[in-house]
């Protein structure tokens, strides 16, 4: 959700941009001049009311200018342009799919809805359709999503070494000396509530009907999809998804999947850790396929969530009082403690062979440690106020495959905030490093394109002190 952090003001904003941008048709109007290019970068024209939607974007955004932003706001856009241009030359949008952009789209929706209040507050807000407003949203997500792909690209290759990272620290004076967040270690046991036979059966009915709907002819596997599936990264595209390998996919869906020979057959109902799907074949292209699916997933009861609740608090208990589970009894002789219980009772099988502990995965690699913005809220808050060693009480929350799922978390370690160090922040520094040499990369690379792109930018620019030499030619 950082990404999204704005969207809790746009919903007031986007009446002051309807104000702003009548307020801009008038002036233009009476001037008789309805819009004006402002800058041409390669073939792409900048016009004057791009750089007045921006600003006023980033008005809503609460985002302050360095500079003049009559300056600033163009060369951004500019920049923005080079960035695609290159990414359409080394064919970066093949790395851009529809289900990514629809999943970053329907994040946001998601997000707005929420904070509006219901769908139909924001259609109503926004004087559109969701349809619509997914439509409004598509391009320019795209174009973020290859603007940030290309930059990606232009600087896998910098490596940085240990003796560059000390010799870049040595000087440096103490007040730029980067400072760390408090830092935590967090182990989990969880449990998934029981599903009931019930439950699981109305889904699968539900999906043998949408089967007989469809061999009955009355409509579509994309219709039935947008209505009903429950995969928002694929639901805009009527359950369509793009080319994958067999390693992408959930290994039952992928089980499935890759066996489907006849693109007007329906597959038998599929149980991914997701839910439940029917599949349809679209094309097969060496090893990978292309299909549409329908994904629907069973309602967890609140009685199966209380009892998963009681059982983990029981879990606790024991674990506080030094006291064996009764079901244990006879089996297990040692001292219980929590590392025992996650390796015999969690049923999260990213942390049960590792005795629970969390590991944080980024592009940058793994690690134990959490900021507690980048653990999921739910957990955040229940070790927030604990003490190290301690273990909260049970709680539940949605996983990352949409799961209802309860757990206890305990406290393994807290880092609190400070000023970083070349023993303890080895880590910290170096990003730090690559991250300067990353942006000096870029840079140069910008100013290097400028000169061998057409660009031509008007007359009441070229006082402007810019970023990047070279604009005004």
């Amino acid at each position: 959700m950082n990404n999204y952090r704005f969207m809790g003001k746009c919903f007031v904003a986007f009446a002051l941009f309807t104000l702003h941008f009548s307020l801009f048709t008038s002036r233009a109007t009476a001037q008789n001049v309805v819009d004006e290019v402002v800058w041409v970068v390669g073939d792409e024209a900048i016009l004057r009311s791009d750089v007045e939607v921006t600003r006023i974007q980033a008005a809503m955004e609460g985002q302050h200018w360095k500079g003049n932003p009559d300056c600033v706001i163009p060369e951004q856009l500019a920049v923005q342009k080079l960035f695609l241009h290159q990414a359409a030359i080394d064919s970066i949008d093949k790395d851009v799919t529809e289900a990514e952009i629809s999943s970053q789209i329907e994040a946001r929706i998601e997000y707005m809805i929420e904070q509006i209040g219901s769908r139909e507050k924001l259609e109503e807000y926004r004087k559109q359709s969701i349809t619509q407003i997914r439509q409004s949203m598509h391009d320019d997500l795209r174009d973020q999503l290859l603007i940030q792909k290309m930059k990606q690209k232009l600087v896998e290759d910098i490596v940085v070494t240990p003796a560059e990272v000390r010799r870049y620290f040595k000087d440096m004076p103490q007040d730029s000396i980067p400072f760390v967040p408090t830092e935590v270690e967090v182990q989990i046991i969880t449990q998934t509530p029981k599903i009931s036979i019930k439950e699981i059966n109305r889904v699968k009915d539900e999906l043998r009907e949408y089967t007989d709907r469809i061999n009955r002819g009355e409509t579509s596997f994309q219709t039935l999809a947008r209505l009903y599936s429950e995969d928002p990264g694929s639901r805009r595209q009527g359950g369509e998804m793009d080319y994958v390998g067999r390693t992408i996919l959930d290994p039952a869906f992928a089980a499935v999947a890759f066996n489907l020979t006849d693109p007007k057959k329906i597959s038998k109902i599929v149980e991914s850790e997701f839910g439940f799907h029917i599949i349809q074949l679209i094309d097969k292209r060496g090893d990978k396929i292309k299909v549409r699916h329908i994904l629907r997933k069973p309602v967890v009861s609140d009685s199966a969530v209380n009892k998963s609740i009681v059982f983990l608090d029981s879990i606790a208990d024991n674990i506080r009082e030094g006291v064996r589970p009764k079901f244990l009894e006879g089996r297990y002789t040692g001292n219980f403690n929590f590392e025992d219980a996650a390796t015999i009772v969690s049923d999260d099988k990213d942390t049960r062979n590792n005795k629970g502990l969390m590991a944080n995965r980024s592009e940058r690699g793994q690690t134990s440690r959490f900021r507690l913005q980048d653990l999921p809220p739910e957990i955040a808050k229940a070790v927030d106020t604990l003490q190290v060693g301690q273990i909260s009480r049970a709680f539940q929350m949605i996983n990352d495959q949409g799961k209802t799922v309860c757990l206890v978390a305990k406290l393994k370690s807290r880092t609190e905030g400070h000023k970083a160090t070349i023993t303890e922040d080895f880590q910290v520094m170096k990003e730090m490093v690559q991250q300067k040499r990353q942006e000096q990369k870029l840079h140069d690379w910008v100013v290097n394109k400028i000169k061998n792109t057409y660009v031509r930018i008007g007359d009441a620019y070229r006082d402007c002190e810019f970023e990047y030499e070279g604009w005004a030619k």
